[in-house]
C-alpha cells in the first residue's frame, strides 16, 4: 500500500503520507510471532520522523501490541498500545452504521432525498436537497462542497492559526451554511468527492429520525453493546481522556520541512462533528470493525449494502468507497480489507480488517505530517 498525502480537511484517505520530527525511543511491542514485520514498520515510520506509533492486531492467535517512538516529544515518555486518541474519520463508520441500523427498523429508507428529512437545509449556489439521496451523502456522491475546503475554515484549522482558533465552538448547522456559500464539486451521483459536508448532514439525519443527537444513537446503539471503554463523543471537550500521548502538527504545508512542531493535543473536536470527532483506541476500533463485517451490528441486507462500493479513482493503492467503509486493495499478498483512514489535527490513525473479521489491525500516529502507513499494513497481512 504505497503512501500518498491527502488534504481533504479532517479526514486521510487510504495511507495518507504523514510525518513527524525523530525522536526515537526503543521499540516496545509484546512477544509474539508472526508481527516482526509490523513492528520493523513501525520503528521505520519513527526513523523517517513519526514521534511515536502505538497499534494493536487480533488474529487467530490473540492479541499483539506493537509501538514504537515517543508519545510526549518533552519527556521522552514512550507511546502506549493503549493510547487513547483522536480517530478522525473512522467517525464516519459509526455514523453510517447508525442510518443502516434504522433502515433495518423500517424508519428511513437510504435513498430518501436528503430534503425530506432536512427541508431547505441543502439549498444554495447549485446545491439542491430534492436531487441528494441520504445514500449518496454517505457514499460520497453527493457533489456537495467539503466545508473544511473553505479558505477561512482550512486557515483557522491547519495554519498556525489554529493556535488562536483551537477552542472555537462550530455547530453542524455552520458548517453545512459554509458549504452552501459554495458551489457543488458536481451534479449528484456523477462523480465520487470526499466531503466532510455529507457526514455533518448525516449526523442532523439521525438527529431528525430518531428525536436524540448522533452521538447518543452511537452510545446506545454500538459503543454499550460492544463494550467499547475506551470510545468517546467528545463534544466539544477539547481533552483527550487518559491513558494517552500528545499530538503534534507542523501547520503548515507538506513541503515546508522546516517548520517548527507544534503541540495540537487540545482542540475544540466540534469542528469535525460527525465527520470526525470521536475518540478511541486500538482494541476498541479493533472490536468494532471486526463486529461490523462478522454482522453483528447490521442485518446481512444492510451489511450487503454497506460494503456496496463505488470507484474512488484512487488505484495505487486500489480504494473503492462504500457506505462509510472503505475497501482496500493492493497488499502483494492479495489480501483485500475493510476498514477506515482518519486524520485530525495531530493524529492519523487506521483500522482495517479482513472481510470474515478474523484479523485485524488499528494504530496512531501522533503526527499528522509526514509517515508511511502503507509498509505497516503491509508488514501485518503480508509479512512474517
Amino acid at each position: 500500500m504505497a503512501a500518498r498525502t491527502v488534504r481533504t480537511g479532517l479526514v486521510g484517505l487510504a495511507a495518507a503520507a504523514l510525518t513527524a520530527t525523530a525522536f526515537t525511543t526503543p521499540a516496545q511491542a509484546d512477544s509474539g510471532r508472526g508481527h516482526r514485520a509490523t513492528q520493523e514498520a513501525m520503528d521505520a515510520a519513527v526513523e523517517a520522523g513519526v514521534p511515536g506509533v502505538a497499534g494493536q492486531a487480533r488474529d487467530a492467535d490473540g492479541v499483539w501490541k506493537g509501538t514504537s517512538g515517543v508519545g510526549d516529544r518533552e519527556t521522552g515518555a514512550p507511546r502506549s498500545a493503549h493510547d487513547r486518541y483522536r480517530i478522525g474519520s473512522l467517525t464516519k463508520t459509526f455514523v453510517s452504521t447508525v442510518l443502516l441500523q434504522l433502515q433495518a427498523e423500517g424508519r428511513i429508507d437510504l435513498d430518501d432525498p436528503v430534503d425530506k428529512w432536512l427541508p431547505g437545509v441543502v439549498d444554495g449556489n447549485g446545491h439542491d436537497g430534492t436531487k441528494i439521496s441520504v445514500r449518496r451523502l454517505l457514499n460520497h456522491t453527493s457533489g456537495i462542497f467539503n466545508y473544511t475546503s473553505d479558505p477561512d475554515v482550512a486557515r483557522k484549522s491547519f495554519t498556525t492559526d489554529f493556535l488562536k482558533h483551537r477552542y472555537d465552538t462550530y455547530t453542524a448547522e455552520q458548517v453545512v451554511d459554509i458549504a452552501m456559500s459554495h458551489e457543488p464539486t458536481f451534479e449528484p451521483g456523477t462523480d465520487w468527492s470526499y466531503s466532510n459536508t455529507n457526514y455533518a448532514l448525516a449526523g442532523m439525519v439521525i438527529e431528525k429520525v430518531t428525536g436524540r443527537a448522533y452521538a447518543d444513537e452511537i452510545e446506545a446503539r454500538i459503543i454499550d453493546p460492544l463494550d467499547l471503554d475506551a470510545t468517546t463523543l467528545p463534544g466539544t471537550d477539547p481533552k483527550v481522556p487518559a491513558p494517552s500521548s500528545r499530538a503534534y502538527s507542523k501547520l503548515a504545508p507538506p513541503d515546508d520541512q522546516d517548520a517548527p512542531i507544534h503541540d495540537v493535543t487540545e482542540m475544540n473536536p466540534s469542528v469535525a462533528g460527525a465527520a470526525g470527532a470521536m475518540i478511541s483506541d486500538s482494541a476498541d476500533v479493533n472490536r468494532f470493525y471486526t463486529s461490523l463485517l462478522r454482522g453483528k451490528l447490521l442485518p446481512e441486507r444492510e451489511l450487503k449494502e454497506m460494503k456496496t462500493t463505488v470507484p474512488t479513482g484512487e488505484d495505487s493503492p486500489k480504494l473503492e468507497y462504500g457506505l462509510g467503509l472503505m475497501k482496500l486493495g493492493g497488499l502483494t499478498c492479495g489480501t483485500e480489507l475493510w476498514g477506515h483512514s482518519g486524520g485530525i489535527n495531530g493524529s492519523s490513525t487506521y483500522g482495517v480488517t479482513t472481510e470474515n473479521g478474523d484479523h485485524s489491525l488499528a494504530f496512531n500516529f501522533n503526527g499528522d505530517w509526514t509517515g508511511d502507513a502503507g509498509p505497516v499494513i503491509e508488514g501485518e497481512f503480508c509479512g512474517g
